[in-house]
Protein backbone atom coordinates (compact mmCIF):
# COMPACT_ATOMS: atom_id res chain seq x y z
CA UNK A 1 0.00 0.00 0.00
CA UNK A 2 4.81 2.99 0.07
CA UNK A 3 6.47 7.92 -2.27
CA UNK A 4 4.16 5.07 -4.27
CA UNK A 5 3.94 1.32 0.32
CA UNK A 6 2.73 0.36 -1.82
CA UNK A 7 0.27 -0.03 0.59
CA UNK A 8 4.58 2.94 -0.91
CA UNK A 9 5.46 7.44 -1.69
CA UNK A 10 3.47 10.48 -1.74
CA UNK A 11 1.23 8.89 -3.69
CA UNK A 12 3.50 6.04 -3.14
CA UNK A 13 2.04 3.78 -0.74
CA UNK A 14 3.74 0.27 -0.16
CA UNK A 15 7.48 1.08 0.71
CA UNK A 16 6.80 4.73 -1.00
CA UNK A 17 8.27 1.88 -2.87
CA UNK A 18 9.15 2.09 -6.51
CA UNK A 19 7.23 -1.08 -8.10
CA UNK A 20 4.74 -1.47 -5.38
CA UNK A 21 5.98 1.45 -3.79
CA UNK A 22 4.99 3.17 -1.91
CA UNK A 23 2.38 1.12 -0.07
CA UNK A 24 5.88 4.21 -2.44
CA UNK A 25 3.28 2.52 -1.47
CA UNK A 26 6.58 0.88 -1.51
CA UNK A 27 4.48 0.27 -2.24
CA UNK A 28 1.47 2.59 -1.12
CA UNK A 29 -0.31 1.54 2.80
CA UNK A 30 2.19 -0.21 4.11
CA UNK A 31 3.11 -0.48 7.59
CA UNK A 32 2.26 -1.66 10.29
CA UNK A 33 -0.96 0.38 9.98
CA UNK A 34 -2.27 0.03 13.50
CA UNK A 35 -5.64 -0.88 11.90
CA UNK A 36 -7.70 -2.82 14.97
CA UNK A 37 -10.79 -4.31 12.91
CA UNK A 38 -13.04 -7.09 14.04
CA UNK A 39 -16.22 -7.32 12.43
CA UNK A 40 -16.58 -3.86 10.73
CA UNK A 41 -13.79 -1.66 11.82
CA UNK A 42 -13.46 1.66 10.54
CA UNK A 43 -10.17 3.07 10.05
CA UNK A 44 -10.88 6.86 9.59
CA UNK A 45 -14.76 7.47 11.11
CA UNK A 46 -16.38 10.48 8.85
CA UNK A 47 -17.18 13.17 11.64
CA UNK A 48 -20.63 14.35 11.74
CA UNK A 49 -20.40 18.19 11.81
CA UNK A 50 -22.59 21.54 11.19
CA UNK A 51 -20.59 21.85 7.98
CA UNK A 52 -19.13 19.32 6.35
CA UNK A 53 -15.18 20.66 5.94
CA UNK A 54 -14.35 19.54 2.28
CA UNK A 55 -11.75 16.89 2.00
CA UNK A 56 -9.20 15.72 1.71
CA UNK A 57 -8.28 17.84 5.10
CA UNK A 58 -6.62 21.03 2.42
CA UNK A 59 -6.63 21.42 -1.24
CA UNK A 60 -4.39 22.03 -3.91
CA UNK A 61 -4.82 21.64 -7.23
CA UNK A 62 -5.08 18.44 -8.69
CA UNK A 63 -2.04 17.71 -11.43
CA UNK A 64 -3.38 15.58 -14.13
CA UNK A 65 -1.40 12.26 -14.80
CA UNK A 66 -0.53 11.43 -18.13
CA UNK A 67 -2.28 7.91 -19.33
CA UNK A 68 0.43 7.36 -21.31
CA UNK A 69 3.02 6.63 -18.21
CA UNK A 70 0.37 4.16 -16.91
CA UNK A 71 0.61 0.30 -18.21
CA UNK A 72 -2.34 -1.91 -17.32
CA UNK A 73 -1.15 -4.58 -15.25
CA UNK A 74 0.26 -8.17 -16.78
CA UNK A 75 -2.39 -10.31 -17.06
CA UNK A 76 -0.50 -12.79 -15.45
CA UNK A 77 -0.91 -10.31 -12.37
CA UNK A 78 -4.44 -10.85 -11.94
CA UNK A 79 -3.80 -14.65 -12.95
CA UNK A 80 -1.52 -15.65 -9.75
CA UNK A 81 -4.23 -13.90 -8.06
CA UNK A 82 -7.56 -14.72 -9.46
CA UNK A 83 -7.25 -18.43 -9.59
CA UNK A 84 -6.75 -18.43 -5.78
CA UNK A 85 -9.93 -16.64 -5.83
CA UNK A 86 -8.95 -13.02 -5.17
CA UNK A 87 -11.43 -10.22 -6.22
CA UNK A 88 -11.57 -6.95 -7.06
CA UNK A 89 -14.35 -4.60 -8.15
CA UNK A 90 -14.23 -1.47 -10.12
CA UNK A 91 -10.89 -0.89 -9.66
CA UNK A 92 -7.40 -1.44 -11.93
CA UNK A 93 -4.10 -2.30 -11.41
CA UNK A 94 -1.25 -0.13 -13.22
CA UNK A 95 2.65 0.50 -12.97
CA UNK A 96 3.61 3.81 -13.79
CA UNK A 97 7.21 5.30 -13.36
CA UNK A 98 6.46 4.96 -9.27
CA UNK A 99 5.31 1.17 -9.39
CA UNK A 100 2.34 -0.92 -8.84
CA UNK A 101 -0.93 1.47 -7.74
CA UNK A 102 -4.51 1.38 -7.33
CA UNK A 103 -7.04 3.33 -10.11
CA UNK A 104 -10.76 3.44 -10.18
CA UNK A 105 -11.79 1.62 -13.00
CA UNK A 106 -15.01 4.08 -13.17
CA UNK A 107 -16.13 7.04 -11.87
CA UNK A 108 -17.03 7.28 -8.24
CA UNK A 109 -18.99 9.12 -6.04
CA UNK A 110 -18.60 10.03 -2.49
CA UNK A 111 -21.19 7.83 -0.80
CA UNK A 112 -22.08 7.26 3.24
CA UNK A 113 -22.10 3.15 2.64
CA UNK A 114 -18.84 1.98 2.43
CA UNK A 115 -17.92 -0.10 -1.09
CA UNK A 116 -16.22 -3.22 -1.18
CA UNK A 117 -13.15 -3.40 -3.99
CA UNK A 118 -11.26 -5.83 -3.46
CA UNK A 119 -11.97 -9.95 -1.77
CA UNK A 120 -8.99 -11.62 -0.66
CA UNK A 121 -8.55 -15.10 0.65
CA UNK A 122 -6.91 -15.42 3.98
CA UNK A 123 -4.74 -18.29 2.38
CA UNK A 124 -3.14 -15.77 0.43
CA UNK A 125 -1.68 -13.66 3.23
CA UNK A 126 0.94 -13.92 4.91
CA UNK A 127 -0.25 -13.82 9.10
CA UNK A 128 1.03 -14.78 11.76
CA UNK A 129 -0.63 -14.21 15.45
CA UNK A 130 1.22 -12.47 18.19
CA UNK A 131 0.31 -14.68 21.06
CA UNK A 132 -0.01 -18.36 21.16
CA UNK A 133 -1.32 -20.15 19.56
CA UNK A 134 0.45 -19.18 17.00
CA UNK A 135 -1.14 -19.23 13.84
CA UNK A 136 0.75 -18.87 10.36
CA UNK A 137 -0.93 -19.15 7.22
CA UNK A 138 -0.81 -19.48 4.10
CA UNK A 139 0.36 -22.72 5.52
CA UNK A 140 1.11 -24.23 9.14
CA UNK A 141 4.82 -23.99 9.39
CA UNK A 142 5.44 -27.89 10.93
CA UNK A 143 6.94 -27.46 14.47
CA UNK A 144 9.80 -29.33 13.83
CA UNK A 145 10.64 -26.75 10.94
CA UNK A 146 14.02 -24.59 12.19
CA UNK A 147 12.11 -21.36 11.01
CA UNK A 148 9.88 -21.96 13.62
CA UNK A 149 12.34 -22.07 16.61
CA UNK A 150 13.74 -18.76 15.04
CA UNK A 151 10.65 -17.55 15.14
CA UNK A 152 9.33 -18.55 18.06
CA UNK A 153 12.79 -16.45 20.18
CA UNK A 154 11.04 -13.11 18.70
CA UNK A 155 9.58 -11.17 21.50
CA UNK A 156 6.44 -10.73 19.32
CA UNK A 157 5.81 -7.20 20.59
CA UNK A 158 8.87 -5.67 19.56
CA UNK A 159 9.87 -8.23 16.54
CA UNK A 160 7.09 -7.76 14.66
CA UNK A 161 9.09 -7.14 11.18
CA UNK A 162 11.53 -9.41 12.04
CA UNK A 163 9.14 -12.09 12.21
CA UNK A 164 7.02 -11.64 9.43
CA UNK A 165 10.33 -11.29 7.68
CA UNK A 166 11.22 -14.99 8.30
CA UNK A 167 7.48 -16.03 7.85
CA UNK A 168 8.14 -13.68 3.69
CA UNK A 169 11.17 -15.85 3.46
CA UNK A 170 9.86 -19.14 4.23
CA UNK A 171 6.90 -18.59 1.85
CA UNK A 172 9.08 -17.75 -0.88
CA UNK A 173 10.58 -20.77 -0.22
CA UNK A 174 7.58 -23.32 -0.22
CA UNK A 175 7.07 -25.08 -3.63
CA UNK A 176 3.95 -23.34 -5.77
CA UNK A 177 3.29 -21.12 -3.05
CA UNK A 178 1.33 -17.66 -3.81
CA UNK A 179 4.17 -15.32 -3.00
CA UNK A 180 6.68 -17.01 -5.01
CA UNK A 181 4.40 -15.71 -7.98
CA UNK A 182 3.20 -12.30 -6.47
CA UNK A 183 6.76 -11.58 -5.37
CA UNK A 184 7.93 -10.46 -8.49
CA UNK A 185 5.80 -7.83 -8.19
CA UNK A 186 7.53 -6.48 -4.80
CA UNK A 187 10.45 -4.06 -5.19
CA UNK A 188 13.70 -5.25 -5.59
CA UNK A 189 16.67 -4.73 -3.27
CA UNK A 190 17.71 -1.98 -5.87
CA UNK A 191 14.39 -0.35 -6.14
CA UNK A 192 13.34 -0.52 -2.43
CA UNK A 193 13.77 3.12 -0.73
CA UNK A 194 13.81 1.63 2.93
CA UNK A 195 16.45 2.72 4.88
CA UNK A 196 17.45 -0.59 6.03
CA UNK A 197 19.14 -0.87 2.90
CA UNK A 198 20.44 2.62 2.55
CA UNK A 199 24.67 3.14 2.69
CA UNK A 200 26.36 4.91 5.29
CA UNK A 201 27.19 7.67 2.27
CA UNK A 202 22.92 7.59 1.90
CA UNK A 203 22.57 8.24 5.93
CA UNK A 204 24.69 11.04 5.67
CA UNK A 205 23.00 12.53 3.22
CA UNK A 206 20.15 12.93 4.97
CA UNK A 207 21.77 15.76 7.22
CA UNK A 208 19.54 14.42 10.49
CA UNK A 209 21.65 12.95 12.79
CA UNK A 210 18.79 11.61 14.68
CA UNK A 211 17.37 9.65 11.70
CA UNK A 212 20.42 8.54 10.52
CA UNK A 213 21.36 7.00 14.46
CA UNK A 214 17.93 5.04 14.68
CA UNK A 215 18.78 3.69 10.62
CA UNK A 216 21.57 2.49 12.08
CA UNK A 217 20.47 1.16 15.21
CA UNK A 218 17.29 -0.93 13.51
CA UNK A 219 20.28 -1.77 10.15
CA UNK A 220 22.48 -3.21 13.32
CA UNK A 221 19.11 -5.05 14.64
CA UNK A 222 18.68 -7.02 11.13
CA UNK A 223 22.36 -7.78 10.99
CA UNK A 224 22.34 -9.33 14.47
CA UNK A 225 19.47 -11.41 13.93
CA UNK A 226 20.46 -12.97 10.40
CA UNK A 227 23.69 -13.33 12.06
CA UNK A 228 22.88 -15.41 14.92
CA UNK A 229 19.79 -17.69 12.95
CA UNK A 230 22.15 -17.86 9.74
CA UNK A 231 25.43 -19.16 10.64
CA UNK A 232 27.68 -21.93 9.15
CA UNK A 233 25.86 -24.58 11.45
CA UNK A 234 22.32 -23.76 10.57
CA UNK A 235 20.46 -26.43 7.96
CA UNK A 236 20.25 -26.02 4.04
CA UNK A 237 16.27 -25.45 4.21
CA UNK A 238 17.45 -22.17 6.81
CA UNK A 239 20.64 -21.10 4.69
CA UNK A 240 18.85 -21.16 1.55
CA UNK A 241 16.02 -18.55 2.71
CA UNK A 242 18.54 -15.43 3.22
CA UNK A 243 21.87 -16.77 1.69
CA UNK A 244 23.26 -13.02 2.49
CA UNK A 245 22.35 -10.33 4.95
CA UNK A 246 20.65 -8.47 2.30
CA UNK A 247 17.99 -10.34 1.11
CA UNK A 248 17.14 -10.79 5.09
CA UNK A 249 17.33 -7.33 5.54
CA UNK A 250 15.10 -6.62 2.20
CA UNK A 251 12.58 -8.48 3.56
CA UNK A 252 12.44 -6.89 6.78
CA UNK A 253 12.39 -3.92 4.36
CA UNK A 254 9.35 -4.99 2.75
CA UNK A 255 7.33 -6.47 5.99
CA UNK A 256 8.09 -2.65 7.58
CA UNK A 257 6.52 -1.08 4.31
CA UNK A 258 3.50 -3.40 4.56
CA UNK A 259 2.81 -4.99 7.51
CA UNK A 260 -1.01 -4.46 8.71
CA UNK A 261 -1.98 -5.20 11.98
CA UNK A 262 -5.62 -6.05 13.20
CA UNK A 263 -7.36 -8.30 14.90
CA UNK A 264 -7.76 -11.58 13.10
CA UNK A 265 -10.97 -13.71 13.60
CA UNK A 266 -11.01 -17.37 13.23
CA UNK A 267 -13.74 -19.42 14.56
CA UNK A 268 -14.58 -17.61 18.28
CA UNK A 269 -10.54 -17.12 18.69
CA UNK A 270 -9.80 -13.58 18.55
CA UNK A 271 -5.93 -12.70 17.86
CA UNK A 272 -3.94 -10.01 16.79
CA UNK A 273 -1.65 -10.78 14.32
CA UNK A 274 0.83 -8.84 11.55
CA UNK A 275 -0.32 -9.58 8.21
CA UNK A 276 0.96 -8.97 4.59
CA UNK A 277 -2.07 -8.53 2.67
CA UNK A 278 -1.42 -8.82 -1.15
CA UNK A 279 -3.10 -6.37 -3.86
CA UNK A 280 -3.86 -4.57 -0.75
CA UNK A 281 -0.72 -3.03 -0.04
CA UNK A 282 -0.97 -1.37 -4.02
CA UNK A 283 -3.24 1.24 -2.35
CA UNK A 284 -0.81 4.60 -2.23
CA UNK A 285 -0.45 6.77 0.17
CA UNK A 286 -0.75 10.12 -0.54
CA UNK A 287 -1.21 13.38 2.68
CA UNK A 288 -4.06 14.73 0.21
CA UNK A 289 -6.06 11.08 0.08
CA UNK A 290 -8.87 10.72 -1.64
CA UNK A 291 -10.06 7.17 0.18
CA UNK A 292 -11.29 6.30 3.66
CA UNK A 293 -9.56 2.45 4.60
CA UNK A 294 -11.92 -0.32 6.03
CA UNK A 295 -11.47 -4.05 6.33
CA UNK A 296 -13.79 -6.93 7.39
CA UNK A 297 -13.71 -10.34 7.74
CA UNK A 298 -16.25 -12.37 6.28
CA UNK A 299 -16.36 -15.83 5.52
CA UNK A 300 -12.63 -16.28 5.13
CA UNK A 301 -12.13 -13.73 2.99
CA UNK A 302 -10.86 -9.89 3.89
CA UNK A 303 -13.28 -7.55 2.40
CA UNK A 304 -11.20 -4.38 1.51
CA UNK A 305 -13.60 -1.14 1.75
CA UNK A 306 -13.25 2.49 0.79
CA UNK A 307 -15.13 5.17 1.21
CA UNK A 308 -14.70 8.06 -1.14
CA UNK A 309 -13.68 11.17 0.46
CA UNK A 310 -14.39 13.24 -2.70
CA UNK A 311 -15.15 12.11 -6.27
CA UNK A 312 -12.92 9.97 -7.66
CA UNK A 313 -13.22 10.10 -11.71
CA UNK A 314 -11.88 6.94 -13.86
CA UNK A 315 -8.99 6.49 -14.24
CA UNK A 316 -7.54 8.56 -10.87
CA UNK A 317 -5.77 6.67 -8.49
CA UNK A 318 -7.18 5.24 -5.05
CA UNK A 319 -5.10 6.72 -2.29
CA UNK A 320 -4.99 6.84 1.49
CA UNK A 321 -3.27 8.23 4.42
CA UNK A 322 -0.19 5.76 5.90
CA UNK A 323 0.16 7.48 8.82
CA UNK A 324 -1.61 10.26 10.12
CA UNK A 325 -0.58 12.89 12.33
CA UNK A 326 3.00 11.20 12.12
CA UNK A 327 6.01 13.25 11.28
CA UNK A 328 8.30 13.15 7.74
CA UNK A 329 10.95 11.39 9.41
CA UNK A 330 8.78 8.85 11.18
CA UNK A 331 7.63 7.76 7.01
CA UNK A 332 11.11 7.90 5.97
CA UNK A 333 12.00 5.38 8.76
CA UNK A 334 9.30 3.32 7.67
CA UNK A 335 8.71 3.81 4.17
CA UNK A 336 11.51 5.48 2.87
CA UNK A 337 10.05 8.41 1.70
CA UNK A 338 9.07 12.04 2.79
CA UNK A 339 7.07 15.12 1.15
CA UNK A 340 7.10 18.89 1.76
CA UNK A 341 3.97 18.97 2.27
CA UNK A 342 3.32 16.70 5.02
CA UNK A 343 0.12 18.34 7.35
CA UNK A 344 1.98 16.93 10.30
CA UNK A 345 5.69 17.97 9.96
CA UNK A 346 6.72 20.14 12.77
CA UNK A 347 9.49 23.03 12.74
CA UNK A 348 11.18 23.04 16.38
CA UNK A 349 11.47 26.55 17.18
CA UNK A 350 13.09 27.68 20.24
CA UNK A 351 12.84 31.53 20.88
CA UNK A 352 9.78 32.67 22.87
CA UNK A 353 8.06 35.09 19.72
CA UNK A 354 4.47 34.21 19.17
CA UNK A 355 1.95 35.57 16.76
CA UNK A 356 -1.76 35.79 17.06
CA UNK A 357 -3.26 32.13 16.37
CA UNK A 358 -6.31 33.69 14.88
CA UNK A 359 -5.39 36.15 12.90
CA UNK A 360 -2.65 33.81 11.77
CA UNK A 361 -5.56 31.31 10.72
CA UNK A 362 -8.33 33.60 9.15
CA UNK A 363 -5.39 35.69 6.81
CA UNK A 364 -5.08 31.91 4.99
CA UNK A 365 -8.54 30.63 5.36
CA UNK A 366 -7.76 27.38 7.51
CA UNK A 367 -10.58 26.06 9.56
CA UNK A 368 -11.39 23.51 12.30
CA UNK A 369 -9.76 22.42 15.55
CA UNK A 370 -5.33 21.86 15.33
CA UNK A 371 -6.08 18.40 14.80
CA UNK A 372 -8.58 18.53 12.18
CA UNK A 373 -6.93 22.27 10.62
CA UNK A 374 -8.30 22.14 6.44
CA UNK A 375 -8.24 24.79 3.76
CA UNK A 376 -11.79 26.30 3.51
CA UNK A 377 -11.23 27.22 0.13
CA UNK A 378 -14.51 28.27 0.06
CA UNK A 379 -13.37 31.50 1.60
CA UNK A 380 -10.61 31.93 -0.49
CA UNK A 381 -10.26 33.47 -3.51
CA UNK A 382 -10.69 31.51 -6.73
CA UNK A 383 -7.10 30.53 -7.87
CA UNK A 384 -5.03 30.48 -4.81
CA UNK A 385 -3.36 27.96 -4.36
CA UNK A 386 -0.33 28.77 -2.32
CA UNK A 387 -2.20 26.85 1.04
CA UNK A 388 -1.15 23.19 0.86
CA UNK A 389 0.15 20.81 3.70
CA UNK A 390 3.00 23.13 4.73
CA UNK A 391 0.84 25.61 6.04
CA UNK A 392 -1.48 23.24 7.73
CA UNK A 393 1.72 22.16 9.15
CA UNK A 394 3.16 25.84 10.19
CA UNK A 395 -0.72 26.69 11.30
CA UNK A 396 0.20 24.17 14.15
CA UNK A 397 3.93 24.34 14.50
CA UNK A 398 4.64 28.37 14.69
CA UNK A 399 4.54 29.41 18.47
CA UNK A 400 1.08 31.57 18.69
CA UNK A 401 -1.05 32.96 21.32
CA UNK A 402 -4.54 33.51 21.70
CA UNK A 403 -6.70 35.39 24.53
CA UNK A 404 -10.53 35.81 23.35
CA UNK A 405 -11.31 38.16 20.97
CA UNK A 406 -8.41 40.38 22.16
CA UNK A 407 -6.39 41.75 18.51
CA UNK A 408 -2.58 41.50 17.76
CA UNK A 409 -1.08 44.93 18.30
CA UNK A 410 0.83 45.04 14.67
CA UNK A 411 4.23 46.35 16.18
CA UNK A 412 4.22 43.42 18.48
CA UNK A 413 3.36 41.28 15.84
CA UNK A 414 5.61 42.31 13.14
CA UNK A 415 8.47 42.12 15.59
CA UNK A 416 7.02 38.39 16.70
CA UNK A 417 6.91 37.41 12.46
CA UNK A 418 10.45 38.99 12.14
CA UNK A 419 12.02 36.70 14.75
CA UNK A 420 10.36 33.56 14.29
CA UNK A 421 11.39 33.91 10.13
CA UNK A 422 15.16 34.81 11.44
CA UNK A 423 14.69 31.92 13.59
CA UNK A 424 14.35 30.00 10.05
CA UNK A 425 16.58 31.36 8.34
CA UNK A 426 18.96 30.33 11.09
CA UNK A 427 17.44 26.45 10.66
CA UNK A 428 18.37 26.73 6.97
CA UNK A 429 22.10 28.34 7.44
CA UNK A 430 22.91 24.90 10.05
CA UNK A 431 22.36 22.58 6.89
CA UNK A 432 25.70 22.07 4.87
CA UNK A 433 23.35 22.68 1.49
CA UNK A 434 20.42 24.53 0.17
CA UNK A 435 17.21 23.36 -1.41
CA UNK A 436 18.23 24.47 -4.86
CA UNK A 437 21.66 22.58 -4.49
CA UNK A 438 19.90 19.65 -3.42
CA UNK A 439 18.00 20.10 -6.67
CA UNK A 440 20.60 20.14 -8.86
CA UNK A 441 22.07 17.23 -7.17
CA UNK A 442 18.86 15.26 -7.76
CA UNK A 443 18.46 16.27 -11.54
CA UNK A 444 22.33 15.75 -11.79
CA UNK A 445 21.87 11.66 -10.98
CA UNK A 446 19.13 10.34 -12.31
CA UNK A 447 20.39 6.81 -12.31
CA UNK A 448 21.04 7.50 -7.99
CA UNK A 449 20.12 4.27 -6.18
CA UNK A 450 17.28 4.50 -4.77
CA UNK A 451 17.99 5.04 -0.88
CA UNK A 452 20.27 7.50 -2.29
CA UNK A 453 17.60 9.65 -4.19
CA UNK A 454 15.24 8.88 -1.03
CA UNK A 455 18.05 10.29 1.12
CA UNK A 456 18.54 13.81 -0.53
CA UNK A 457 14.57 14.07 -0.84
CA UNK A 458 14.08 14.18 2.69
CA UNK A 459 16.17 16.75 3.61
CA UNK A 460 14.92 18.36 0.37
CA UNK A 461 11.12 18.75 1.91
CA UNK A 462 12.89 19.25 5.60
CA UNK A 463 14.19 22.81 3.97
CA UNK A 464 10.99 22.93 1.50
CA UNK A 465 8.80 23.44 4.61
CA UNK A 466 10.94 25.50 6.51
CA UNK A 467 11.25 28.30 3.30
CA UNK A 468 7.21 28.09 3.23
CA UNK A 469 6.73 28.82 6.67
CA UNK A 470 8.84 31.55 6.06
CA UNK A 471 6.93 32.95 2.77
CA UNK A 472 3.26 32.32 4.99
CA UNK A 473 4.73 34.49 7.68
CA UNK A 474 5.35 37.10 5.18
CA UNK A 475 2.19 36.74 3.40
CA UNK A 476 0.46 37.41 7.25
CA UNK A 477 2.35 40.62 7.72
CA UNK A 478 1.29 41.67 4.37
CA UNK A 479 -2.26 40.68 4.81
CA UNK A 480 -3.22 41.29 8.79
CA UNK A 481 -0.91 44.09 9.47
CA UNK A 482 -2.23 47.13 7.16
Amino acid sequence: MASSLPLHHPTHCFISNPKLKNFHHGGSPRPSYSFATNTQNHVKPIRATTETPPYPIYQTTQVEESLSELEPADPDFYKIGYVRRMRAYGIDFKEGPDGFGVYAAKDVEPLRRARVIMEIPLELMLTISQKLPWMFFPDIIPVGHPIFDIINSTNPQTDWDLRLACLLLYAFDRENNFWQLYGDFLPSAEECTSLLLATEEDLLELQDAKLASVTREQQHRALEFWEKNWHSGVPLKIKRLAPDPERFIWAVGIAQSRCINMQLRIGALVQDSNMLIPYADMLNHSFQPNCFFHWRFKDRMLEVMINAGQRIKKGDPMTIDYLRGQKNDMFMQRYGFSSSVNPWDVIEFRSNARIHLDSFLSVFDISGLPEEYYHNSRLSNDGDTFVDGAVIAAARTIPTWSDGDVPPIPSMERKAVKELQEECQQMLAEFPTTSEEDQKMLDSMPEARRTHEAAIKYRLHRKLFIEKAIQALEIYQERILF
